[in-house]
């Protein structure tokens, strides 16, 4: 009996050591590793192909953060390459970079975790840019550049005064019908940087209910009339449930430049993540079409400041 006993044993350990240096085995375990390969599928060249494409792809999350020159900064998702899926998507055995499936992971901390600090831009490493456009007067080129965002299938954020929303409900209307991000100015373009806290409340205050009340829409993203502000401007802001919003690259276009300096201006300090103010000018009107050009030829996209800001992994496939 103890004679079976024995060679019973040694016969598993015979069979646990084939197993363990099976190079199946092996692939198998990797496989689990990895949750993408269908059980008892035997690897072939479009799953290593796949899973090297998953090492090019794959990138961690980055958080969000408070950075000592550009204050708070938006998280990152970071993306993973699901190989199970993207295998069988490609039914007919031909890698196929187009049919790769993505999984999102998002960071740890996001935006909203941080304390009240001032954007200046998005993540840097997101292909994207976002139009920041004050309005306060220039009715007269609004529609022009209303026509120019449509043509392009482009939306920004429209920062609106308070007073010049009740002035021109129409006008508000008719951006905000275009889908385009309604923020708060101010309600009469004070210095901001001057207010006591219960002035700097009832400025956003009224902005936001004239502009809730006309459009429908409630403003997330305060955008500071001259870029003045102080640290209770940001704390009164948060408390009302908004975040201050300023800008990477300005066009100074209420200076009447010429279209190609605006051109010159934005294109020789672009990059991801920066946000562009502009104002409704004449200039501004003339650049619009061949900017906006210009920044998708260097495979940046354009969207409002909601969209710059969110998490979401923006992936360039490669051919």
């Amino acid at each position: 009996m103890k004679t079976k006993h024995l060679l019973g044993m040694g016969l598993i350990a015979i069979l646990a050591i084939l197993i363990v240096n099976n190079p199946y085995t092996t692939t198998y375990l990797n496989d689990l590793v990895h949750d993408s390969f269908p059980v008892n599928a035997k690897p072939d060249d479009l799953y290593e192909q796949i899973l090297e494409a998953a090492k090019h792809y794959d990138a961690p999350p980055q958080d969000a953060k408070i950075d000592r020159v550009w204050k708070a900064m938006p998280g990152y998702n970071g993306i993973k390459v699901d190989v199970k899926a993207s295998y069988n998507k490609m039914k007919d055995g031909k890698f196929d970079s187009r049919k790769l499936v993505f999984k999102q992971i998002p960071p740890s901390t996001h935006l909203k975790d941080l304390p009240p600090a001032p954007i200046y831009r998005g993540h840097p490493d997101k292909p994207m840019i976002g139009f920041l456009i004050n309005v306060a007067w220039g009715n007269e080129y609004l529609p022009d550049m209303l026509a120019t965002l449509k043509k392009h299938h482009v939306q920004a954020t429209f920062f609106l005064e308070g007073r010049w929303v009740k002035e021109n409900p129409d006008l508000a209307q008719m951006i905000a019908s275009d889908g385009h991000e309604l923020g708060n100015h101010s309600y009469s373009h004070p210095k901001m940087e001057r207010l006591g806290a219960a002035q700097a409340r009832e400025e956003l205050v009224k902005t936001n209910e004239i502009i809730e009340a006309t459009t429908g829409e409630k403003p997330v993203w305060f955008g500071p009339p001259s870029g003045g502000f102080n640290d209770q401007t940001v704390f009164v802001a948060s408390e009302l449930g908004m975040s201050t919003v300023l800008w990477t690259v300005d066009t100074i276009d209420w200076q009447k430049p010429s279209p190609e300096t605006i051109l010159e201006r934005v294109m020789s300090k672009i990059h991801p993540g920066a946000m562009i103010l502009m104002h409704p000018t004449d200039s501004t009107e003339k650049a619009l079409d061949s900017l906006i050009g210009q920044i998708k030829e260097r495979n940046l996209k354009i969207g409002s400041v909601s969209k710059l800001m969110d998490e979401e992994y923006m992936i360039k496939l490669e051919p």
